[in-house]
This record gives structure tokens, sequence and C-alpha cells, in this order.
């Protein structure tokens, strides 16, 4: 286990592999542990580096939890490890930050890609809005077992393997703060990425799953709009993970963005 200090205090991190930096950023109510298959996957050409966002994992829990404070952990995480410049990936919530890195700070992103993310926060599904209302928040924290059974209830419509997806989502809640629950995802709702699109300079990819129902899988069009020269890659059997629901097409096609040449 690795970590850094930073100013909102430890951001934890694990790192595998040799070669051009990649930073993987997780989902809300995730963690890095995700990433694994596809930091194994990719360890031959690349050193990838996943981090748990503040308020998740092994991360603090104590700050502020909104994509530009997410953006300036990246940024920060960056500047102590000396990485002039990075690949960002990120899913749901983590590509969210990384687009958002990316056009804030293009000279430390050399290309970026989103997975299942909303480029605008009207993308996500109800319950998600919902659960930014710290109403509702404290509800769910004061009875914890109303969240996780629901969550089980409705898992075998979030991912193929929903049994695997569920047990890493209970570990991954236990190390939630309400805080980080609620303001994080009330955050997302009210992020629109929109206006600045054009401004993105550096290459782009999108990867929805064409069942996903916790983001809108027409974000992709959302980026596509703004970011013509974009790639999107619709996954006909995935829902919210496609790393997870078609891992070895999901890596192909990650790789195959990763190592391509572009010009300029």
């Amino acid at each position: 286990m690795s970590s850094i200090v930073t100013d909102q205090g430890i951001v934890h991190y694990e790192t595998v592999g040799r070669g051009r930096p990649v930073i993987l950023l997780h989902c809300w109510l995730g963690s890095w542990s995700y990433w694994l298959p596809t930091m194994k996957y990719l360890s031959n050409a690349y050193k990838t580096y996943a981090l748990d966002f503040w308020g998740f994992g092994e991360s603090a829990q104590q700050g502020s939890f909104t994509v530009t404070e997410y953006v300036q952990m990246v940024y920060q995480f960056m500047e102590r490890l000396g990485l002039q410049s990075a690949l960002v990936m990120g899913h749901s919530m983590g590509g969210s930050v990384s687009l958002s890195l990316a056009l804030t700070h293009p000279q430390r992103v050399d290309r970026v890609v989103i997975i299942g993310s909303p480029v605008v926060g009207d993308g996500l599904a109800y319950p998600l809005k919902l659960a930014g209302d710290q109403r509702i928040a404290k509800l769910l924290y004061k009875f914890p077992g109303l969240l996780v059974f629901g969550v089980k209830l409705a898992s075998p419509f979030y991912a193929q393997d929903w049994r695997a997806w569920y047990e890493m989502f209970k570990k991954d809640l236990s190390r939630t703060t309400m805080e980080s629950f609620s303001d994080s995802i009330r955050d997302l709702h009210h992020t629109d990425l929109r206006p600045q699109l054009h401004e993105l300079v550096m290459p782009a990819m999108g990867i929805f799953g064409k069942k996903d129902n916790i983001v809108d899988p027409q974000q992709g069009e959302v980026l596509r709009d703004g970011v013509p020269n974009a790639i999107i890659r619709y996954f006909e059997h995935s829902a919210h993970f496609p790393m997870l629901d078609e891992t070895e097409h999901f890596h192909q096609v990650v790789r195959e963005f990763l190592d391509l040449q572009f010009e300029g």
C-alpha cells in the first residue's frame, strides 16, 4: 500500500507495471480495486497508478468531496510523484474528474478515457440524484441495512457477475462516510462539462455499456457533440461496468487507444 500527503490529507494509491504512466480513477462508492485486472493487463507496457478519492477506500475521510476538489487531488498527486503528464482514465464519477482534469490542466493529460461517465449530471439515474439529498443520505446511514438490501436486489441489473460486484460494493461502502457519499454525488449531479468540451485538445475516448442503467449511455453522444473527433465505443453486453462485464473486449479497446499514434 502506497500513499502521499496532499492538502486535504492522505491519498492512497497502488501502482503496477513499467512504462508510460496511466492514472486510473474509480467510480462513486468504489475504490482503486476495480482497476486491478486492467492494471495487470497493461503492466507490460505502462505504469498504472490507481487512486482512492478522498472519502473513499483508504484515502483521507475529511475534506470537500467535489469534482473540482478531486481534480486538484489528482493534480497534487502528479506533482508529488513528479509526473509531468499521463494518460488518464476514469470510470463513472472518475471519468467526469478525468475529463475535468483534461480541460483545466491540458498540459498534464496526454489523452483521456471515460467509461460510463456523465458529461452532464442529468445523465445520472434518478436514485443517484436522490442520494445527493442529505436528508436521504442521513436516513440511509441511520439504517445501513436498507441501502445494502436495496442494492443487492438491484445488483443483477448493474453487472453480469453481480455477486462479485456486490461483495466489492459492500466492502467499499463500509469505508465511505455519509458526507462523501452524499456530497460527491450531489456535486456530480450538478456538473456540466458541455460548455468547455470544445477546448479539449488531446485525444479522447468514451466507452459506454448499452445496458447501463446508472448513467445514460447517450452521454456518449453528448461527448461526441462537444468533441467531434472523440472515439466512442458502445459495449452491447455491458451495463455500468464494461471492465467487469466484457473484460477482454474492454482491455483490447483501451489498449488499442492507448497505443494509437496520433498526429500533432
